[in-house]
């Protein structure tokens, strides 16, 4: 794809045609950023900018061969390799060459717009995490080895770095710090706390910040028009906090956000009264039917919500994004989210995260949550007391 097809990130996009320019591109980068930031298709673009023989000005021309392969995600120098893990079609010893076929169309769906999650759920993977395994490595010594087929540049892209094992990263330190030439080696990562520092230090860092909000709204009045009008677009886009997969999202799936936030109100105050047992069992148990990637999303609205209750309380009311209904329950919430509680709430909601990504048991996570919660309420509305 061309930059100019990739939403917003000018900044990213001027460093790296500078590096082009001035003839200091690095064979092996790592590009970090959060999920819905744009990581790869900047990286597919700037794949297609090098390897384009007309490029022109700050883009490739998309209308010469190699450009019209790379806008199908199809150069027979451009190779991915993603996390997998076995499912119906594949019953034992996943790997990324197993899954071409399912990841080409899942990229032409997405337009390089993809997530974890959603590459787990087309490759039907259930409650499992995928891996990029070290047969998966052997794959990318093996490929390395030849030259490219038909471009200036033979370009492996690895999404999601942090799930390559500690074999398979041990197997790349080689190839990573001294690929071949016309090589470009390209890292795809959220998480850079969880890609080990040997592969880390051979990597040159490409930081990729979150979306503008004026970018996200901007591109959904161009690609939705039918959808949102511009009052929609500028809200959606609030909500979104720079992911536009969760602009997406927040579009096709509007009812998750008031549930969200009904829901999250019920358990607040639950934990706070810290006496209906019954009625926490219940919404305990209505949340652990909830399938995992929205469990997450649920907890990531709560981590949202203890920022918005830090703008409260510090006067900051015009930082808060949130419908009025919200605004209104943040009035009476933010005073109890106060130095007595608020760095332990926003570390357990956090951790809570994190063990949902690992399949944490559901019940037990949200219950032990829940009685955590309960004493740091308490601890809050005593500060609040005593202040």
């Amino acid at each position: 794809m061309k930059f100019s097809e990739v939403i917003g990130q000018q900044a990213v996009k001027q460093r790296l045609l500078a590096s082009v320019r001035g003839n200091r591109v690095a064979h092996t980068q790592l590009f970090l950023g959060p999920e819905g930031s744009g990581t790869l298709p900047l990286a597919i673009a700037f794949a297609q900018y090098l390897n384009c023989p007309h490029k022109h000005g700050d883009d490739s021309c998309g209308t010469c061969p190699s450009c019209i392969k790379y806008q199908k995600f199809a150069h027979p120098d451009l190779h991915f390799i993603f996390p997998t893990a076995t499912n119906d079609k594949v019953k034992k010893n996943p790997q990324s060459g197993l899954f071409q076929e399912d990841w080409l169309n899942f990229m032409q769906k997405n337009r390089g717009y993809v997530t974890q999650s959603s590459w787990y759920e087309t490759l039907g993977v259930g409650n499992k995490q995928g891996t990029i395994y070290a047969r998966d490595a052997n794959d990318v010594v093996k490929l390395l080895g030849f030259k490219p087929y038909e471009a200036k540049y033979k370009v492996v892209v690895i999404f999601q770095a942090e799930r390559l094992h500690i074999s398979a990263s041990n197997k790349l330190l080689k190839s990573l710090e001294e690929p071949p030439d016309n090589t470009l080696i390209i890292l795809i990562a959220e998480r850079y706390e969880m890609i080990i520092p040997t592969v880390r230090s051979r990597a040159q860092l490409v930081k990729v910040p979150k979306l503008q909000i004026a970018d996200i709204r901007d591109t959904l009045l161009q690609q939705f028009p039918e959808k949102v009008n511009a009052e929609q677009a500028t809200e959606l886009a609030a909500f979104s906090h720079g992911n536009w997969n969760l602009a997406l999202e927040l579009m096709e799936q509007a009812d998750e956000g008031e549930y969200n936030f009904v829901k999250f109100r019920d358990w607040m105050r639950l934990c706070f009264q810290g006496n209906d047992y019954l009625a926490l069992h219940g919404l305990i148990q209505e949340l652990s039917r909830l399938g995992r990637e929205k469990q997450k999303r649920f907890l990531i609205y709560g981590l949202q919500v203890m920022h918005n209750s830090l703008f409260v309380n510090t006067k900051h009311d015009l930082s808060v994004v949130a419908g009025a209904s919200e605004k209104d329950y943040l009035q009476k919430f933010a005073p109890y989210v106060n130095a007595a509680n608020q760095k332990q709430m926003y570390e357990l909601l956090n951790e809570a995260v994190y063990h949902i990504e690992r399949n944490a048991h559901p019940g037990i996570l949200f219950a032990d949550l829940s009685f955590k919660l309960m004493a740091l309420m308490q601890a809050g509305r005593r500060a609040l007391q005593i202040g």
